[in-house]
């Protein structure tokens, strides 16, 4: 059996339940629980083997899951109502109480254990901010604009920078033809105000 191959485990789970082997059926699933949490056939079998050891909440948890992944799905619905009833029937003891296991404390012990050995890397970059006259200084008139926008045509022509006004109106004219004429315009009149 290919062991990596959910629909021939399900296959052989059904066998297992089938034969009565419910615990070689709960086995084999539950190991599969964890990389198929949302697998409607893997619930469905996990409940029908916990139903054969009369394990009734097991049973009816697993078969709550099925309606939640597949609600429209009336056998989990059937098989929950025949659960619930066996279960009002046959209450189960009182498990003794198993050590208390909370995902989410054991996910941040991990999640602390491992920030704890993270060593952030050195930096040669001071904290010193970037001097306003660096800030302010313009790139050269003849150096390419990646995305030419009319915003940014507009914003150059607010700013003084006439030339690289001109130039990303040209490019939009390549880009958009359709707008040539307007985009023309536009050159028209930053070049008066050179």
């Amino acid at each position: 059996m290919n062991s990596s191959d959910p629909h021939l485990i399900f296959a052989d789970v059904s066998l297992d339940i089938g034969r009565g082997a419910f615990s070689s059926a709960i086995d084999k699933l539950s190991a599969m629980e964890g990389w198929l949490p949302e697998s409607y056939v893997l619930h469905l079998l996990l409940a029908r083997a916990s139903r054969g050891l009369k394990r009734y909440g097991d049973a009816a948890r697993h078969l709550g899951h099925c309606c939640r992944i597949a609600p429209s799905n009336q056998v989990a619905w059937q098989e929950l109502i025949e659960v619930k009833t066996l279960q009002a029937q046959f209450p189960e003891p009182e498990p003794e109480p198993a050590p208390a296991y909370d995902a989410i404390t054991e996910e941040l012990e991990q999640l602390s254990a491992a920030l704890s050995a993270f060593c952030a890397p050195r930096t040669s970059e001071s904290s010193d901010p970037t001097p306003v006259a660096e800030q302010q200084r313009p790139f050269p008139d003849d150096a390419s604009i990646a995305v030419p926008t009319e915003s940014l045509a507009n914003l150059f022509t607010a700013q003084g920078a006439y030339k690289k006004a001109i130039r990303v109106y040209t490019s939009l004219i390549k880009i958009n033809p359709a707008n040539a004429e307007r985009y023309q315009e536009e050159i028209d009149r930053v070049l008066e105000k050179l």
